[in-house]
Parts: structure tokens; C-alpha cells; sequence
């Protein structure tokens, strides 16, 4: 049998060939990428029995190409950490934050040629009065600046659980990132015009006609404009499952659609004469697809919206071609139609949680006689929820118990209440105005009940599951189960089907056995955080950096850390002293995970339960902790009083010194055989002042860890440092080349993983380990 080009069976080898290319660990040669996409077109065309295998390299070709031309428009190494002056305009709406704002600009032709037409996200910050007061709240959507930028190559922090910037640079083809290097040199060269500037003045207008909190979420599901809510708004969001609900999204798109469909059925229906123009079913689909348009315009055309838009208009090109339509063949058509116009796409959750939704839906809710509504719609909701439960776990490490009961009051609500007030506004006020007051008030006031409802829920302990992280490939085992629950219900076995989930959602934690113990350096930038880990017990050591600019690594990177590897408990905590790139992240982790006993330096202004000092010890499982530094009645003086702690096994030692320097180093050398380690992380980020030979001969390491970030301004670690150890024996890691790094010490020796060498993905540059050579 021959498959259709058009078909599910083609749909589905398109999307695993571009899926298999995107995730492999590094990209495909250019020609065998083009040889991939010739041969596959050829066999996708031909009528024969390959055809699928012909979408498949199709698929696997295309997303290459694209991947490549992604890659090849990012910031060249040679400008990679160099200033640039670069003009352009502003594209979306500018965040404004106490500090800062951020912004994303289309370079213009008035720029390095590596620039012109790139989209860079940039920072503008407050630079303490070297400007003028509130000159960046100047900068608005829509408009043409020239400023002097600092920019970088785009590269994130690579932890358990953690966001990827890489990846998420290429979704959505951003070359570079940086911030304004003297912002009081920044001009402003057009004023703001476009669909984005008229969006700026529209969320405006919604702030000055509602007078309520509200007015944050009105303005996200008019205009899909999330600038206002804060991070306690998304905890909540997140709790209860309502993510995809709180901005303009495909569903919403989709609903524009069906509005515009029924007005045009309507309109028929009381003018039958206007069906010999133009018969009904087109003409709905045609008003389909100009209502996703513009309700994806007010949302100024962001990704998802114009994935929706796609899928609406493809669907309704089939209709207006008057060809017998399935769902499954609609849903196949607008999968080849998403995937050949941007293949990249598959690297936004947004697009799994979409198709996948629409799958489960067509095809556990097929379309019979005599059904009805709230019995579908509450059987939709179920299906929802336990087919995207895979997804959701895998995307997001974390499942959300009250969504199911959230989505069933929120969807009708939202969708059918709040979302069509918020646009009737926007539409009034387009057309006069002051119009458009009365409904955005109203909107909010429906809008208010429904969210302390959900705040309150979102407070029950029950509300969200963070899950550990597994497997990649344990997301097909579950989803096979949720299919088989899904059966009818005369199919045996079901319970059965429960095993198929344990993969996902109770993965093997990796442990080490009793009297073994393991050491996680986190990626936190500059700064510090690391977790060790025995049978039963855990001790996180510093939290990392809070910087002036708003990132907190124990929001970002320490807590999804700890929550990808199933740590919700610390049975202790020590802040080595109270620098911040040491100190800045405690107050977060403090605040999520339940700590039993937190120690600092005696005298840091840190909040902790009581003084880390020489002697102090404890035992876990075989392992045993200690103190060396600092004394009983040692003044507080920040680097030389950190913490030193040693921690000891059967199997090896592990060292971790804080930031202390040669004075306290030359300290310690007077009990030498206290310093001897296995595993030394080393003091001060590498820095020239510490790292001593002597204190250096007396651990005696093998492996020794640095925690810096990426091209400091500071030089960590200095070469000579990483030549002393080496030269006594260790093995240099650091960080920035090797992304969070974890450590074993049992009775197999002294074993490590490297996060970004394991979990590599194509979109990774490569960063040399100190004192390697540059590529």
C-alpha cells in the first residue's frame, strides 16, 4: 500500500526525521544534510511503498539546513565578548524591571556585516546616574535606536533540570545576547511605529482604564503581554496548571477562529442569498482564518500564535479546495505544514503539548451522533490530563495535581468569559478611543474571583509534584501506558499498564550505597553551589550568586537542580561566608526546601540556625563530616573565614575550602593530613591568591573542580593555578567547559560525569577546559 504524501504515515516520518536531527549531539555534515533533503524529497514524491522513509530523510535534511543556517547567523567567535555599535529596532515590548530592561533588537544595515539583520537580546541597565534618571523607560516597542552593546555568543548554564539557553536561542533565532555599554550614548533615531508599538500603547490604556491587580492579566490575554506578572503570579500558574491559559496561546488562537467561523455561519444563516457568492463552509473557513490572524497579530505574531495560524489555514485551504476532510488528515495536513515552514519548531514544548493534545483528543473523542457537551468536555479534560502527563514530566519535571479541576473551571471561564471581554475592549478601543474601558473593567472583575480561588489552591501542598529527571526515552514507555489505560474498557490488563510509567516517574536516582558519597559541582555562573549526597542524607554547600541584574542562581539554577535529582530536603546547609556570589542564592532555597540545621561563619550576616567551626562533625551512612576552619572565636572576615569542609569515606575524601586564601591555607598546612583529598574543589574560583604549592602538594588530589563562570571579568581560574595542579597530579574541570559536574566516590573508585558532555546536544559551543587550547 502507498502511502499519501499528505498523510498521517508521511506526517508522522517528518516529524521523527527532523526530531532525530535536532536531538543528535552534534550537527550532520552539510552535504550529507543536502544529499538527505534531495534524496528525501525524490522519495516523497514518487508514488511507491518507501514514501514514508523519502518524508522521513526529507525531514532529517531540512531540519539540518536549518539548524545550520541557525547556527551560522549566532555571533562569530571573533566578536564573541566584544563590544559592537549596532543599530536597529525594537522588536516585541520591552520588559521594564526596577533595574533593567530588556529588549529584543532587529540589527539594521548600520552595523558590522556578522550583524545586520540579527535579532540580539539585550539588557539595559541603570548605570548609577551616569544617565539620565529613567532613560531607558524611553525605549519602546517599534522603535529605531543606536546604542553601544556588549555582546556574547548565545550560551547558558548546563544543570540537572535547568533551562537551555542554547536551545532556546535557536528556536527562536537570536544571534547574540549582551547588555548597553554606555547607555547615556544610546539615541533614539524613529520614533515607535507597527503592530508592536500599537500593542505598547494599547497595554497602556489597560493600565490607566483598570484600576485593579488585574490589569496585569487582562493585558496578558488581550495582548499576550506578560511583562507584569511576577514570579509569585507563575508559581501559581505552575501549581495549578494554567500556563497555557494566562497568555494568548494556540487554544486561544483557535478559539478566535471558532468565533469567526460562527459569526460567518450566522450571518448565512440570516442572509442565505450571500451562500450563491460565496458558499458557507468556505466562507467560515475563510473567516477562520482571517480571525487567527489578527487576534495572532495583537499578540504580535509570537511563535505560537503563528504555529496556530498555520494549522487554521491549512485546514482551511482543504476546505476551500472542497476535499473530504478526517481529523486525522487535518491534523497530519497542519503537522506538515508547521514542520516544513520552520522545523526548529520541535524545540519548543509548546509544540509537543499542541499536537499531542490534538492527538489525544481526535482520537479518544471521536465525533458521533447524539453526544454530549458536558459529558465531552469532561472526558476531554481527562484525556488531556493523563496523555499529557508524559510530556509534561519530561518537559517540565513536574506534574500539576490540581490542573485537572484548575482546567475545568479555568478553560470555560478564561476562554468563554474573560478572553472574549478582553478583546472586545481591545477592539472598541482600536476603534475610538476610551471605548474600550467598560469591557476591560469587566473582564477583570470576572477575572479576580476565579484567581484567589486558584491562589488558594495553588497553596495546598498537593498542588504540584516536581518530578525527578529521567531518561529521555522513558517518555515512550508512559505514553504507551497512558494509550493502553485508554482503551476501551473491555481491554484486560489496564492496572498493568502503570508499570509502563515507573520509568518516568520514579527513575533511578543514581544513589551511592552506604559509605559511598557523591558531590554535584552546579553550573551557577560566577559563584559556588554544590550538593553532596550520601545513602539517606544531603548537605548543599553554598547556593550561588544574586547579581544586580535580577538572576538568582538558587531560584534558577540550584532549586531545579535539587528538584531534578529528588532532593525536596536538605538535612543541612552551609554558607561558607556571605559574599554573594557564595550567599546570594540562600535566600530562595531557603524559602522552597525544608533545610534541618543551616551554618555560617560566626559573625556573617546570614540568616542560619547557628556557626560553622574547626571540630564540628557528624556522621552519615558511613560517611563522615568535618570542620577545619574556622576557630573557635575567629572574626568574621569574609574570604578567610569560609568554611572548610572536609568530608570522608572509606573511598576517598572530598575538600571543600570556600574561598579561603593562602594565609588560612598556610593555617591549615599545620595539620596536613587533614587537607588530604581525592576530590578538591578548588578555593576562591582558581584565583591567583590561593591554591599555594604547598597547600596544593598536601591534598594530593586527583580531581580538582573548578565553579566559575564563563569568561569572568575576574580570570578564574589563573593558569598558573591550573598548572600547579596538574603538575602535583589532578585533573583540571571547571564549570564552564563541563557544565555541572558530578562525582563518585564508592567502591568502584572515583567516578565523574560531565553535564554537558553526556547530554550534548548540537546547539553546544565548545569551551576548552583550562589551560587547553582554543579549539
Amino acid at each position: 500500500m502507498v502511502a499519501r504524501p499528505a498523510g498521517l504515515a508521511c506526517a508522522a516520518a517528518l516529524l521523527a526525521g527532523v526530531t532525530g536531527c535536532l536531538f543528535l549531539p552534534a550537527l550532520a555534515p552539510a552535504p550529507l544534510r543536502w544529499l538527505a533533503l534531495l534524496a528525501g524529497l525524490l522519495a516523497w514524491a514518487w508514488p511507491w511503498r518507501g514514501r514514508a522513509l523519502g518524508a522521513l530523510l526529507l525531514g532529517f535534511g531540512w531540519a539540518g539546513l536549518h539548524a545550520g543556517w541557525g547556527l551560522a547567523a549566532q555571533l562569530p567567535e571573533a566578536l564573541d565578548g566584544r563590544d559592537a555599535r549596532v543599530e536597529g529596532r525594537v522588536v516585541g515590548l520591552p520588559e521594564h524591571e526596577a533595574r533593567r530592561t530588556r529588549f529584543l533588537l532587529r540589527v539594521g544595515e548600520q552595523a558590522p556585516p556578522e550583524l545586520r539583520g540579527r535579532l540580539l537580546q539585550l539588557s539595559w541597565y541603570d548605570d548609577f546616574g551616569a544617565q539620565e534618571p529613567g532613560a531607558r523607560l524611553q525605549l519602546q516597542a517599534g522603535a529605531t535606536w543606536s546604542m553601544h552593546a556588549h555582546l556574547r555568543a548565545p550560551r547558558g548554564l548546563a544543570n540537572p533540570g535547568g533551562f537551555d539557553a542554547g536551545r532556546h536561542a535557536l528556536a527562536q533565532r537570536i544571534a547574540a545576547t549582551g547588555y548597553l555599554r554606555a547607555p547615556q550614548l544610546a539615541r533614539p533615531l524613529a520614533p515607535a511605529r507597527g503592530i508592536d508599538a500599537w500593542r505598547g500603547r494599547m497595554a497602556g490604556r489597560i493600565d490607566a482604564a483598570v484600576a485593579s491587580p488585574a490589569a496585569r492579566f487582562v493585558r496578558a490575554l488581550a495582548l499576550g503581554d506578560t511583562r507584569g506578572l511576577q514570579d509569585p503570579d507563575w508559581a501559581v500558574l505552575r501549581a495549578v496548571g494554567l500556563t497555557h491559559l494566562i497568555a494568548i496561546s494556540g487554544f486561544h488562537v483557535g478559539l478566535a477562529a471558532g468565533f469567526g467561523a460562527w459569526l460567518v455561519l450566522g450571518l448565512w444563516w440570516l442572509l442565505p442569498g450571500l451562500a450563491r457568492r460565496i458558499p458557507r463552509p468556505q466562507a467560515a473557513a475563510l473567516a477562520a482564518v482571517v480571525a487567527a490572524t489578527g487576534y495572532a497579530a495583537v499578540a504580535g505574531f509570537a511563535l505560537p500564535t503563528v504555529r496556530t495560524v498555520l494549522m487554521i489555514a491549512v485546514v482551511a485551504l482543504a476546505r476551500l479546495a472542497r476535499r473530504a476532510q478526517g481529523p486525522w488528515e487535518g491534523l497530519a495536513l497542519a503537522l506538515l505544514a508547521v514542520l516544513l515552514a520552520d522545523p526548529l519548531s520541535v524545540l519548543q514544548a509548546g509544540f509537543w503539548l499542541s499536537f499531542a493534545g490534538v492527538a489525544w483528543l481526535v482520537w479518544c473523542l471521536p465525533v458521533e451522533g447524539g453526544s454530549h457537551w458536558l459529558r465531552d468536555f469532561l472526558r476531554a479534560q481527562g484525556v488531556a490530563t493523563l496523555g499529557l502527563l508524559p510530556l509534561g514530566a519530561v518537559l517540565f519535571q513536574q506534574a500539576s495535581l490540581a490542573g485537572p479541576l484548575a482546567n475545568l473551571l479555568a478553560i470555560p471561564w478564561w476562554s468563554l468569559v474573560v478572553v472574549p471581554l478582553s478583546l472586545v475592549g481591545t477592539l472598541l478601543e482600536a476603534l475610538h478611543g476610551g471605548a474600550g474601558g467598560w469591557a476591560w473593567r469587566l473582564a477583570a472583575a470576572c477575572f479576580d474571583p476565579s484567581w484567589r480561588l486558584f491562589e488558594g489552591m495553588a497553596g495546598s501542598p498537593f498542588a504540584l509534584w516536581w518530578l525527578p529527571e529521567a531518561r529521555g526515552w522513558a517518555v515512550l514507555p508512559a505514553l504507551a501506558g497512558a494509550f493502553w489505560l485508554m482503551l476501551p474498557r473491555g481491554v484486560p490488563g489496564k492496572p498493568l499498564a502503570l508499570l509502563l510509567w515507573l520509568p518516568l516517574l520514579l527513575p533511578d536516582r543514581e544513589l551511592p550505597p552506604p559509605g559511598g558519597v557523591e558531590l554535584h559541582v552546579f553550573d551557577v555562573g560566577q559563584g559556588l553551589s554544590a550538593l553532596v549526597r550520601t545513602r539517606h542524607h544531603s548537605l548543599l554547600y553554598d547556593a550561588g550568586p544574586a547579581v544586580r541584574d535580577g538572576y538568582d542562581a538558587g531560584e534558577r539554577a540550584v532549586l531545579p537542580a535539587l528538584r531534578a535529582l529528588g532532593v525536596h530536603h536538605l538535612d543541612r546547609m552551609v554558607v561558607s561566608h556571605a559574599d554573594q556570589d557564595h550567599a546570594g542564592g540562600w535566600p530562595a532555597v531557603r524559602e522552597a526546601v525544608p533545610v534541618d540545621l543551616a551554618l555560617a561563619p560566626e559573625g556573617a550576616p546570614l540568616e542560619v540556625d547557628g556557626p560553622c567551626e574547626r571540630g564540628m562533625g557528624w556522621e552519615w551512612d558511613g560517611v563522615r563530616f568535618r570542620f577545619l576552619h574556622p576557630s573557635a572565636y575567629f572574626p568574621y572576615l569574609r574570604n578567610e573565614a569560609s568554611c572548610v569542609l572536609r568530608i570522608e569515606s572509606v573511598h576517598g575524601a572530598i575538600l571543600l575550602p570556600g574561598d579561603i586564601g593562602e594565609v588560612i591555607e598556610q593555617r591549615l598546612l599545620r595539620s596536613p593530613d587533614e587537607l588530604r583529598a581525592d576530590v578538591v574543589v578548588l578555593p576562591h574560583h582558581g584565583s591567583g591568591g590561593s591554591s599555594s604549592p604547598g597547600f596544593v602538594a598536601a591534598t594530593g588530589a586527583r580531581l580538582a573542580l573548578v565553579a566559575a563562570g564563563h569568561r569572568n571579568r575576574f580570570g578564574h581560574p589563573h593558569g598558573v593555578v591550573v598548572r600547579r595542579w596538574r603538575h602535583h597530579g589532578a585533573e583540571v574541570l571547571a564549570t564552564p567547559a563541563s557544565g555541572a559536574i558530578r562525582v563518585w566516590l564508592d567502591g568502584e573508585g572515583v567516578a565523574v560525569r560531565e553535564r554537558r558532555a553526556w547530554r550534548r546536544r548540537l546547539w553546544d559551543r565548545p569551551v576548552p577546559q583550562p589551560g587547553e587550547p582554543d579549539g
